[in-house]
């Protein structure tokens, strides 16, 4: 995973639960192309046709809540985000997105949609637009998850765990 994290926002308001990032009729196959392909349909449904890989995600509070799915962050995982930030994160929506790989970042940032997002992980800053008067603070990521989120999530995680032992 980068250190370094740069990409196209799109804006989210607050309450985005599980439904709408993929909604519950596709939760009957495994394949992540379908996941992908209906990411965030139930608030917007030409995210997935926009969206390009690397772009990061701006949202209020609470974003993830509702059921526990893990295929809610695996949908934007696999439609390309590569991180989402917004003002507080549903405790099981975060898990289950440290568990998968995607990048998360608990901040309140000022950001409108097309903006370009700079995330520093060292530094623990966020940019946006490249304005040094529009820099935020980000919540340092304890490093026990930051080493699962650059083994690519919790599952090869303990593989690469096991291999080592």
């Amino acid at each position: 995973m980068e250190k370094h994290i740069q990409g196209k926002v799109w804006t989210f308001g607050n309450d985005i639960d599980t439904d709408v990032i993929i909604p519950g009729k596709y939760l009957r196959t495994t394949d992540m192309q379908v996941f992908a392909d209906h990411a965030m349909e139930g608030i917007d449904p030409d995210f997935s046709k926009k969206v390009q890989k690397g772009d990061i995600i701006v949202a209020g509070d609470n974003f993830g809540c509702g059921s526990s799915r893990e295929q809610a962050p695996l949908a934007l995982k696999y439609a390309g985000v590569s991180c989402v930030i917004a003002k507080y994160f549903a405790r099981i929506f975060f898990r289950n997105a440290i568990n998968v790989g995607l990048l998360i970042i608990e901040a309140d940032i000022d950001a409108q949609e097309g903006d370009t997002v700079d995330v520093d992980l060292e530094k623990g800053i966020i940019c946006v637009n490249g304005d040094a008067n529009k820099t935020y603070p980000a919540g340092k990521i304890p490093d026990f998850l930051l080493e699962i989120l650059e083994d690519g999530g919790l599952v090869e995680h303990r593989k690469k765990n096991q291999a080592e032992q």
